[in-house]
């Protein structure tokens, strides 16, 4: 994986990422921009979050911030392109491990969830929110683009999971009827849900825990 969300880089190693001490490498002006902005927006809203704040954090000048984005809505397509990467990276690097760890398909899914909730209980500080979740509650003020990034982000999810679930389905047909489609969906629902309640109660356990729910449903609802 490259770098990660900002708030939890120190969560997955990355040998690609490491920098040796002797010469650290600083990010560029147009990766603090994004990492400064989508921190604003995650804490008070894109509407809220200005073009003047990000360039007086990075200290830039404002033609050093429309070099590289010519507009705000410009800067909302690179977040969202960001976010859908990374997200996609992070899932794919939790289950590629998962199925090393285990070749069959559903304890190697187990694993790949166990890995997830690992990682969300072990992030550096608790989980700021959904970048896809602030721009769904703000659409009208983001453009087209945007929009359709953010659903190929959650139809990505969809996918990934119904495809895993239909493998394990094959080698173990379900104990009761199921819409795998449904249950493929239940896992993105379980983690918004739960960065939600963790934002609102202030309790960093709640996420991990959806993650092990949703893993124990499934174990039970495949167990021969």
């Amino acid at each position: 994986m490259r770098q990660l969300y900002p708030w939890y880089r120190r969560g997955v190693a990355n040998a690609n990422d490491q920098v040796s001490a002797e010469s650290p490498k600083r990010p560029s002006a147009r990766e603090r921009l994004l990492d400064l902005a989508e921190a604003a927006v995650l804490q008070k809203g894109f509407a809220a979050t200005s073009i003047e704040e990000l360039i007086a954090g990075v200290g830039i000048t404002k033609s050093g911030f429309f070099y590289h984005f010519k507009d705000k809505g410009d800067l909302a397509v690179a977040l969202m392109q960001r976010y859908v990467e990374r997200d996609e990276q992070i899932l794919d690097e939790l289950f590629r491990r998962g199925d090393e760890l285990n070749e069959d398909p559903l304890h190697g899914f187990l694993v790949g969830l166990k890995l997830f909730a690992d990682l969300m209980a072990n992030l550096p500080e608790a989980h700021p929110g959904c970048l896809a979740a602030s721009f769904c509650y703000q659409s009208q003020l983001i453009n087209r683009e945007v929009r359709a990034l953010n659903a190929e982000g959650v139809l990505a999810w969809r996918n990934r999971f119904r495809e895993r679930l239909e493998k394990i389905s094959e080698r173990y047909p379900p104990r009761t009827p199921v819409d795998i489609e449904a249950l493929a969906d239940m896992a993105a629902t379980l983690v918004e849900g739960g960065i939600i309640l963790t934002k609102i109660l202030d309790e960093r356990r709640i996420l991990p825990q959806q993650v092990l729910l949703y893993r124990d449903f499934v174990r039970l609802l495949f167990a021969n």
